[in-house]
């Protein structure tokens, strides 16, 4: 039988596992919308960079705070 804190600590990895898969998927499209731009539009490099910055920094951000809810997830008693 499984006990209820090999659950949490279960749907905690899963959770942050998740968090990493969906911020790697989110930033990688950032990235590719960038440099398909900045293709089309070269003089435009300089503006996509910020803003291609800024965006991946937020996405990082929420990444961040899903792994740190799972954290705190699998280590409440």
């Amino acid at each position: 039988m499984v006990a209820q804190d090999q659950l949490v600590h279960l749907a905690a990895g899963l959770a942050a596992g998740l968090a990493v898969i969906g911020g790697g998927l989110g930033i990688g499209r950032l990235a590719a919308a960038a440099l398909e731009a900045s293709g089309r539009q070269p003089e435009a490099q300089a503006d996509l960079r910020t803003t291609m910055i800024i965006a991946a920094a937020l996405i990082e951000g929420v990444t961040l705070f899903a792994e740190v809810i799972a954290i705190i997830m699998a280590l409440k008693p």
